[in-house]
């Protein structure tokens, strides 16, 4: 059955959310199995460290840019109508909210993508910071927080009304993307080498990377062929994990990608942990540890807004497609977890990895 007969089926929308199920359910096997975490390679790295954390995020970075940049090559997407390129992009937000969120991951022990997967191992202290999380985002994204949201992110934002393209700003060709993501994955390997980090999760970790593109391949085939305009997008938690709560909230609310990717996850991650035997109640360890979960679940919902995206969101997916805010963003949110975990976890208390 081909895609427009899945339009006519069952709807523009239902099919939205059925791609950002299956999207999400790819991500969540893939990250449980690798460990994926962004907040584990900024502590290795703020501790002098290259070790396993740092090479399976390098890893997963960079073959989403190469599926991604590969993809655009041969036509089965354009990053120019993502959603992320189509509007201004926020410089101010992106640096405020990559400290804030950076700071905020550091403190609840996982970046939003990565709490998600923890919970849906029986975590249960990643489900609190999710919750927390998700409730914070919407806050900022419509709610009491959203002024001031408003307020910082227009101190600067791109010019011409779009998102900045790094490739094309910098004048590199087309398929300089490409290669930048291909030698970025050398070095993710001759780390992984020397950690002997083995096979099963190098590949899971290029998993999580190519949930990436298909996020955005699915959703771009989507648009090609839906009667009403669509967005084009792919893996992030901030926004999703706002919608994905109002979804069950609200009697009037719709269907959409965000709203299939948030539950895939869950799913993924957890059929991934039960195969594996890797499920497991887990608590606080104590009012000290949950104090600082919250109060760092609170600091992504609102800097992972701002940003525009969360670890994943503006990190891998963002960066994947060279979006300019993007890469500002994930550069902050290691700014921020780096000194986070130099002056509250490496001075005060160590947290456990």
């Amino acid at each position: 059955m081909d895609l427009v007969a899945v339009v006519e089926r069952i709807g523009e929308a239902p099919t939205a959310a059925l791609f950002g199920l299956i999207t999400g359910i790819v991500f969540g096997i893939a990250a449980q199995r690798s460990r994926f975490c962004l907040r584990a390679a900024t502590v290795e790295f703020a501790r002098g460290e290259m070790g396993d954390k740092v090479a399976v995020w390098l890893l997963t970075f960079s073959t989403a840019v190469v599926w991604v940049q590969a993809a655009q090559l041969s036509g089965l997407m354009d990053s120019a109508d993502a959603r992320m390129m189509a509007v201004p992009g926020s410089w101010s937000g992106a640096i405020v909210g990559g400290l804030i969120f950076g700071a905020g991951m550091v403190l609840a022990r996982g970046c939003s993508g990565r709490l998600l997967v923890l919970a849906a191992t029986g975590n249960l202290r990643s489900v609190v910071s999710g919750l927390i999380f998700a409730v914070v985002a919407q806050m900022s994204l419509s709610g009491l927080l959203s002024p001031l949201r408003d307020r910082i992110a227009a101190l600067w934002i791109t010019e011409g009304g779009r998102n900045m393209n790094l490739l094309a700003s910098l004048g590199l060709p087309e398929y300089g993307g490409l290669l930048l993501g291909v030698g970025i994955a050398v070095v993710a390997l001759v780390l992984s080498r020397r950690n002997r980090i083995g096979v099963q999760r190098l590949i899971f970790a290029s998993g999580v990377g190519f949930s990436v593109a298909l996020g955005w391949v699915l959703t771009y085939s989507l648009a090609q062929v839906a009667f009403e305009p669509l967005q084009i997008e792919s893996a992030t938690f901030t926004g999703p994990s706002a919608h994905t709560l109002m979804f069950f909230l609200e009697r009037n609310a719709v269907l959409e990608f965000d709203v299939g990717l948030v539950p895939g996850v869950f799913i993924g991650a957890m059929i991934a942990a039960s195969l594996a035997g890797e499920m497991k109640l887990q608590a606080f360890d104590g009012p000290a540890t949950m104090r600082k979960a919250m109060i760092g679940a609170a600091m992504m919902g609102f800097g992972g807004m701002l940003a525009g995206g969360c670890a994943i969101g503006a990190g891998v997916t963002g960066g994947s497609i060279f979006a300019g805010t993007a890469w500002a963003a994930l550069f902050f949110m290691w700014v921020g977890a780096v000194v986070t975990d130099f002056l509250v976890d490496q001075r005060g208390s160590p947290v456990p990895a």
